[in-house]
């Protein structure tokens, strides 16, 4: 067995950095931008008020002054003349600030009679003006990589970018193993059960940023899991799921081995997930995770996200990690790194009574797993736990 970390990093030593492509910014959302993208404009454009009212110079604004209106000034209808010495022009929020002009006073301190207004109450101190290039400046630069957010999506179509860099998203084929297993909405034998973690954990990769493709479930014999291996082909990612132990029916690594796979580790010091298995097969990375549903997502948290942002070229780095007071005590630990599903509110953390790796109503239940390390200590009440949030 090898530590988690090191498994990590013999993953992240078999990742190869993916193609880039480029979409429209209506598909940029969620996507990993490739390449820094630099403005082709100023935002504002222009001086603009921030305001409804008037713009004026500043040295025309006293209680009591009184001002000729020579123009109007509206957003996409900017007014082309001068403000000269005790003029004004009539403006509104977002629209061109006229030459001359410095300032908008806003329309609630004047009054107006026909083409005069006459300032009635103290201006405040605010010029209410959005200068040119305050947001922006053309060759501003937005960094990468970096996953795109909405508003990330409105500042490149302000900086006037149409089509967006982005990295090919990583496909990831899931291949469920096993006699026993059958799809959701099939009738199960009265020795099957359904396939939940090939669901799980397609939605999983899926969030992380890849496509994912379910592959049909491969029965427990080795010509049907290499030809399921086969329909993984163009795959960046194969994922298996159970027939990685030891027993006589676990046969994915013999048929990986088969098909020429180039094993990078097997087993891991953690508990749920010991059994897991990882490589090369072809051009592809291979990760064999273990078949009960809570092992099988938690290293999915642990392992194949970070592999997928790696992927995505967002960095080497482990699945984040926070840090809580405990809400109840935790026993002693064992040997192996240990991610206890739990909750973790004001209180702080708490981990269930039940660790059991096949509830997957535990972890539907879970909003975090606590993280204990290699032979840790017995904890109490208000000491400090790593988490992992789910």
């Amino acid at each position: 067995m090898i530590p988690v970390a090191d498994a990590l990093n013999a993953l992240f030593d078999l990742v190869v950095p993916l193609d880039t492509e480029e979409v429209p910014l209506t598909q940029a959302a969620g996507r990993t931008l490739a390449q820094p993208l630099q403005a082709r404009r100023d935002q504002p454009p222009f001086s603009a008020s921030a305001m409804d009212g008037y713009a004026v110079r500043s040295g025309d604004v006293a209680l009591g002054a009184t001002l000729d209106v020579i123009g109007e000034s509206a957003a996409g209808h900017g007014f082309d003349g001068t403000v000269g010495a005790g003029q004004a022009a009539r403006i509104f929020t977002g629209a061109p600030l006229p030459a001359g002009a410095d300032r908008v006073i806003i329309q609630e301190d004047v009054t107006r009679a026909g083409d005069r207004i006459t300032v009635t109450d103290q201006p405040s101190d605010n010029f209410n003006v959005r200068p040119l290039g305050a947001d922006f400046r053309t060759g501003d630069t937005l960094a990468a990589p970096r996953v795109l957010t909405p508003s990330d999506v409105a500042l490149i179509a302000a900086m006037n970018i149409a089509r967006v860099p982005v990295t090919r998203r990583p496909v990831v084929a899931i291949i469920a193993t096993g006699d026993e297993l059958v799809q959701p909405g099939e009738t199960p034998g009265p020795d099957q059960i359904i396939a939940s973690n090939s669901y799980g954990l397609h939605a999983l990769v899926t969030a992380a940023g890849a496509e994912a493709r379910l592959l049909p479930i491969a029965g427990d014999s080795l010509d049907e899991i290499k030809q399921v291996f086969d329909l993984a082909r163009g795959a960046d990612l194969i994922l298996t799921i159970g027939g990685a132990s030891v027993g006589d029916h676990d046969l994915v690594g013999p048929a990986a081995e088969s098909l020429g796979m180039d094993r990078a580790f097997y087993k891991v010091a953690m508990r749920p997930g010991k059994p897991l298995m990882a490589g090369k097969l072809g051009e592809a990375m291979m990760i064999g995770l273990p078949g009960n549903p809570v092992s099988a997502m938690v290293c999915g948290h642990v392992f194949v996200v970070p592999v997928i942002r790696a992927m995505l070229g967002l960095g080497r780095m482990p699945a984040p990690r926070v840090t809580a007071s405990l809400a109840a005590p935790l026993a002693a630990n064992g040997p192996r790194e240990h991610y206890l599903r739990g909750v973790v509110s004001a209180e702080g953390a708490r981990a269930f009574d039940k660790q059991d790796s096949s509830l997957l109503t535990v972890l539907s239940d879970a909003n975090c797993l606590i993280v204990q390390p290699p032979n840790g200590p017995a904890q109490d009440t208000g000491e400090m736990v790593d988490i992992l949030m789910l």
